[in-house]
């Protein structure tokens, strides 16, 4: 009988290939300095490897990372001595044993070892990835009826939440005279940091007032910006890193090569030095935002939506279409990038040059109907704002309009075949598709707005959809190539 191999160990270390990137400190020298709420796969490819490339000259800031109710990024890594391995996914893939996680604790069944450690000096940042339902909120505001609010409210000393355990630390520190530790959101929400601030200053204010003053005129929330594509962790993932390594990895995961992080320079107390790492500390997190918001998920709705017309599957074989690929690069280049202000440091052709290179990367297989999904919603942010300024500047929105137009085709089609409309307004977006009449979209005042009413815009877009019509894949290619 074969025996089992063996587990990914720091133990197991020198044993693997030298193809293997393994940690270049000594992980017993290293010292928790950041708690991280959430340690799911996206803190694990993303933050975690920023950490992990500075722990060789600054062993302080090593990770205690904090599930506040599953246990299995604890079970599947602690076994492991908290290491696992994370593949880059390109033309060649390639391994790498990532040890910034010195610590993985589990709220729900750790609670007195988490408030500990957010009460040591030695903590002196919070970072968090807890998807935007984490942070409990209702709209803008603190959603006070929550479960686990309520709950933290009642009993802020035995907290479920995350802006419960957030601020318990603080009153703990703020107690004994500790410095406060500086709150980092790394979630993919707009002006996370104001948000996350918000919330904990409405719920600290109801647990007592002297701490929120405190908490108010202390304590930083940086925003940050966050980008890189990380497919979930399957068992093909886990055979290939296990025939790899000669040894198995319990919760390997992967990413696309391309990483990006923004954060806002506003510290409370001390930081690791992020930007020796390539991330980019910034005073305008906004920027960032908007340029990403603008070259990068513009674009990828406007393959999403004539990729779809033109059959096509995913983001890469998109863009294996010429036609496609060059329409795409002509409108970043010459109709997204003007309308972007210009930003220190920041060169906008080079980060279309890295996004161009991302969507043809072929292994990564972002598909096309997920990217469609929630138009609605997307559209205004992605396209929309754009063209707005661009009517304004006196710039022109062809260009811009054909993705629009994509998007009217793509509902119809979906309508007329009886395939389901992912989108919260599914069900109007089925009756405007099942007319196919562009005046039935443009009366969407939540999605156009005043765009609706200025006759420069609803001229080309009529034009744009004529120009697609029948979105036939030829009729999309020869609107391309007009």
């Amino acid at each position: 009988m074969k025996a089992p191999a063996a587990r990914l160990s720091a133990a197991a270390l020198p044993t693997l290939p030298a193809t293997v990137i393994r940690p270049n400190y000594d992980l017993a020298a290293v010292r928790v300095g950041i708690v991280h709420l959430g340690p799911g796969a996206f803190h694990r490819a993303h933050q975690a490897v920023y950490v992990d490339d500075l722990l060789a000259e600054h062993p302080d800031w090593g990770i205690c990372g904090v599930s506040l109710h599953s246990a299995g990024v604890r079970d599947a890594l602690r076994p492991q001595d908290g290491l696992y391995t994370l593949a880059l996914l390109g033309e060649q893939t390639s391994l790498r044993v990532i040890g910034a996680i010195r610590e993985l604790l589990v709220a729900s069944e750790d609670q007195a070892a988490v408030l500990a450690r957010l009460a040591e000096p030695a903590v002196k940042l919070v970072t968090l990835t807890i998807t935007e339902k984490g942070y409990c909120l209702a709209g803008e505001d603190i959603d006070l009826a929550h479960p686990d609010i309520a709950h933290d409210l009642a009993a802020p000393q035995t907290p479920r939440s995350a802006i419960g355990y957030v601020v318990a630390g603080l009153r703990e520190r703020h107690a004994r005279g500790i410095a406060p530790y500086t709150v980092l959101s790394c979630d993919n929400l707009a002006g996370n940091g104001h948000r996350l601030r918000r919330a904990v200053l409405q719920y600290a204010a109801r647990v007592d007032a002297e701490l929120a003053a405190w908490i108010e005129a202390e304590v930083a929330f940086p925003c940050s910006m966050v980008d890189s594509i990380t497919p979930a962790t399957d068992d093909a993932l886990r055979q290939r890193v296990a025939d790899a390594l000669g040894c198995v990895d319990a919760w390997p995961i992967q990413r696309e090569a391309y990483t990006q992080w923004v954060i806002e320079d506003r510290f409370c107390n001390e930081r690791p030095p992020f930007e020796r790492a390539g991330a980019t500390l910034s005073h305008d997190i906004a920027g960032y935002d908007r340029a990403k918001l603008r070259l990068l998920n513009g674009p990828h709705s406007t393959l999403a939506y004539l990729g779809s017309l033109m059959e096509l599957e995913t983001v890469s074989a998109a863009m294996a279409e010429p036609l496609l690929a060059g329409f795409i690069e002509r409108l970043m280049r010459q109709d997204i990038v003007p309308s972007l202000p210009a930003l220190p440091g920041f060169d906008p052709q080079a980060y279309v040059d890295a996004i161009l290179a991302r969507f043809r990367n072929p292994a990564i297989r972002h598909l096309l109907a997920q990217i469609a999904w929630d138009g609605s919603q997307k559209i205004p942010v992605r396209l929309l704002g754009t063209i707005a300024e661009a009517l304004t500047a006196g710039r022109p929105i062809e260009r811009l309009c054909l993705p629009v137009a994509g998007w009217l085709h793509f509902v119809a089609r979906q309508a007329r075949n009886g395939v389901a409309i992912v989108d919260p307004l599914a069900d109007t977006l089925a009756r405007c598709g099942a007319t196919g009449d562009v005046d039935a979209f443009l009366a969407l005042d939540g999605v156009f707005g005043a765009l609706a009413g200025d006759t420069r815009f609803t001229t080309a877009l009529r034009a744009a959809h004529a120009a697609l019509a029948p979105a036939t894949p030829d009729a999309v290619r020869h609107a391309l190539d007009s």
